[in-house]
């Protein structure tokens, strides 16, 4: 069969490559096109479009790229239309992608997965009648979202956690700590963690706030994950002089060594607690009072970071908009280091958090569920 993805940013790359290789699985005449990542061009098939030439963030920038965005909608719909495929599996990135499924169902006619639910359940509700039209199977990767579009009877499937998937089978997975810092030229000091994004504009936001706040920590070096897709020579006017060192393609390595992190919201968040390491989830917001004026008062949602919302309480500290400063992150990644019990309840929580995710092999049950509303039915085999 042919499929078509459409995904806009590095975490999209990385779970749908892991969904094209179940396709194959189960397909083995699969055939894919799509926009996408280099991690999706391994498994085969044409990338048409990068998703580093899509991934615009914020209103002033999405304005001044109108024309480009524009642009890579038409070609995406023509691609399509062109290749006409069995399936269009579309992954998180609703600005473009719910444009897409009215297209591919009302000009088309062809069916439409949605992997990776969009975040409705904090803004944007109104959006979920857009999926009730133009989509035919929404598979879900928090279990919380369940319960959500249930209460707007649409029915959903929770397929698992892809991350869940990607930190059991990761590479390295046995890597001692004298191997890692030996592959990397490091010294051998505890390590505390950087990740500030995906994005440059939230690199650019973030990583500066980071820096000064782990300053001091004579007794451990700093390591910075380097995001997918920029190039390692973005980060030196934040970084020149220091004595750090960045790492790209390594982040769970980074993280599994770590002694602590800094960590902005999104899937990262959740990474680092899949891989126990302490956190402080940190985001820094254009006009912060107002930032979080909004956030209280407009956004559906409790908290920012994946660890808490899964858990439905605050397992990890979240310094964003007015909250966000140096001294707050520094207090507490002290705690976090140095204060044992405060450190351990913090685990003890993952731990809960992982029980509520589930098993492996959300990749192979999205599969499963793709297949079997083509009708090519496959042997059912795993569980939540």
């Amino acid at each position: 069969m042919k499929y078509y993805f459409v995904v806009g940013e590095a975490s999209g790359d990385l779970h749908t490559s892991n969904l094209m290789k179940s396709l194959k699985a189960y397909d083995g005449n699969a055939d894919f096109r799509f926009f996408g990542g280099d991690l999706m061009a391994a498994q085969g098939g044409t990338l048409v479009k990068h998703y580093r030439e899509m991934a615009f963030m914020g209103i002033g920038p999405v304005v001044m790229n109108a024309r480009t965005i524009l642009g890579n909608l038409q070609l995406c719909k023509k691609d399509i239309a062109s290749y006409r495929p069995d399936a269009v599996v579309l992954v998180d990135y609703p600005g473009f992608n719910l444009k897409i499924a009215k297209f591919v169902k009302t000009r088309l006619n062809i069916p439409v997965f949605y992997y990776i639910s969009p975040k409705v359940w904090a803004w944007k509700e109104y959006r979920i009648k857009s999926f009730k039209k133009y989509v035919d199977e929404m598979l879900c990767i928090l279990p919380f979202e369940v319960e959500f579009y249930k209460k707007h009877n649409y029915r959903v499937h929770y397929v698992g956690n892809p991350s869940v998937d990607e930190i059991d089978t990761r590479d390295f997975k046995n890597e001692t700590f004298s191997g890692f810092i030996a592959a990397n030229e490091l010294p051998d000091r505890p390590i505390i963690a950087l990740l500030a994004g995906s994005r440059k504009q939230e690199i650019s936001r973030n990583l500066p706030s980071m820096l000064q706040a782990v300053k001091g920590f004579e007794d451990y070096q700093l390591v910075i994950a380097g995001a997918p897709g920029i190039e390692p020579g973005f980060y030196d006017k934040f970084t020149k002089g220091l004595p750090l060192k960045v790492l790209f393609n390594q982040t769970y390595r980074i993280l599994a060594q770590s002694q602590a992190a800094l960590v902005t919201s999104g899937t990262a968040t959740l990474e680092a607690a899949l891989l126990n390491v302490p956190q402080v989830v940190c985001y820094r917001m254009p006009m912060p009072r107002l930032s979080y004026w909004a956030f209280k008062n407009i956004l559906h949602t409790p908290y920012i970071s994946l660890v808490n919302l899964i858990c439905d309480r605050e397992v990890v500290m979240e310094f964003f908009a007015k909250f966000f400063t140096v001294e707050n992150i520094r207090k507490e990644l002290i705690q976090l280091l140095h204060v044992k019990n405060y450190r351990k309840n913090m685990l003890d929580n993952y731990a809960e958090m992982r029980r509520i995710l589930g098993n492996t092999g959300a990749s192979d049950r999205a599969a499963e569920i793709i297949l079997d509303k083509l009708g090519n039915n496959p042997l059912k085999k795993f569980s939540i």
